[in-house]
């Protein structure tokens, strides 16, 4: 068994610091992850319930950007507006402003949901798409089974006041992670600033995105905030640096200017104290390993999985990656065949042991081959 030493992550000492002491953060319960990896950097009371609030309505997009995705759904296609949806933007709730028999788009609901985080809009989709908001709370129930979330459920498109609605800062990450990753085009609307209703009966009206990160100029490009007097001031954040992105929940926040200054600090805090490393990526990262009596003497194997690693900048020093594998590996080697292992080592304790596959079949050399080449390792040492 040979050992190869292909990479040891020692030269990263600029970087090295202290870790902050306790962060204190001003709220009821938070949660702060890495994108890529999903490692938690930071958590506190992350499965006490919530309500989520507006925040619901990262789930109401959802449900509708995957059937469009499905082709089940057109961003052109228009939606009546019912009495229902129409009495919520006379109640004093955040609103789009739509009016009773109004022929509205998708697309229109969809940036009255995402940036002015109206109500009626999602009343008005959630019709549409299921014919009652009872029956599109189940299918964002059966999404969020899908996903994952353990401690949700939805009782409405909205997230106003309903016991029902509830869910835990942990869920609302993973949501908030599956909206990013699997709808990467829609969620480019999350960091718009402004959107512009032209009205049935009046002026358009302009309205500004709630989410008071995105002015800040920081690198926030999502996703939605939440009011609710029982639950106080409540956000879902991402802040993307080049490649790497962090996200952050926080609920209870006591004030509205709280909500913004300890979200931003959860997020900075994240960034602060860990990096987040590409230790491989499937159909990208390859590794070259020697064959034995092989048609070729080369093959490449690669994984088969993206694998991130987050560490705490202090620890960067106490981390290893190695490549493992019996070689020179001896045909016949057949395609997708586990042939290696990239293994990952904190202070000589294994935190990950990923397999790789060979990219590709090699077959063995005939007879006369494999005996010249056998003779020549026996009085050469040469493989």
């Amino acid at each position: 068994m040979n050992k190869l030493l292909i990479l040891i992550l020692l030269f990263f000492f600029n970087y090295i610091s202290v870790f902050s002491a306790e962060l204190k953060v001003d709220v009821r319960t938070a949660i702060v992850i890495d994108y890529h990896s999903d490692k938690i950097l930071y958590e506190y009371e992350p499965d006490i319930q919530i309500y989520p609030a507006s925040m619901t309505k990262i789930m109401t997009t959802i449900i509708a950007f995957d059937l469009i995705k499905k082709n089940k759904l057109s961003l052109d296609d228009k939606f009546v507006v019912s009495e229902n949806a129409w009495r919520l933007s006379e109640s004093g709730y955040s609103s789009m402003f739509i009016m009773i028999n109004d022929e509205v788009s998708v697309e229109d609901l969809l940036y009255g949901i995402i940036i002015v985080s109206g109500n009626d809009a999602c009343v008005a989709l959630a019709e549409g798409i299921a014919g009652s908001e009872e029956a599109f709370a189940e299918m964002m129930n059966e999404k969020a089974e899908e996903i994952g979330m353990a401690s949700t459920n939805f009782s409405n498109s909205s997230g106003i006041n309903s016991p029902d609605n509830y869910s835990t800062v942990r869920d609302i990450a993973l949501m908030s992670k599956y909206l990013i990753t699997n709808y990467p085009v829609f969620y480019e609307w999350y960091k718009e600033k402004s959107f512009t209703w032209d009205r049935t009966g009046g002026d358009p009206i302009k309205q500004g995105n709630r989410n008071p990160l995105l002015y800040k100029r920081v690198g926030a490009d999502g996703i939605k905030t939440g009011y609710l007097a029982v639950e106080k001031y409540s956000l879902a954040s991402s802040m993307k640096k080049e490649e790497r992105r962090i996200i952050a929940v926080g609920s209870g926040f006591p004030t509205k200017q709280l909500r913004s200054s300890q979200s931003l600090k959860l997020l900075n805090w994240g960034f602060r104290n860990s990096n987040t490393y590409e230790i491989a990526k499937k159909e990208d990262t390859f590794f070259e390993l020697d064959t034995w009596l092989g048609k070729k003497n080369k093959i490449k194997a690669a994984p088969k999985e993206d694998y991130y690693l987050t560490i705490n900048k202090k620890d960067i020093r106490n981390f290893k990656v190695y490549l493992k594998y019996n070689g020179p590996i001896k045909a016949p080697i057949d395609k997708d065949q586990k042939i290696a292992d990239l293994v990952i080592l904190k202070r000589d304790e294994i935190v990950k042991t990923l397999p790789l596959f060979a990219s590709e079949k090699i077959s063995k050399v005939n007879f006369f081959q494999s005996l010249i080449t056998s003779l020549n390792y026996l009085i050469w040492g040469d493989v």
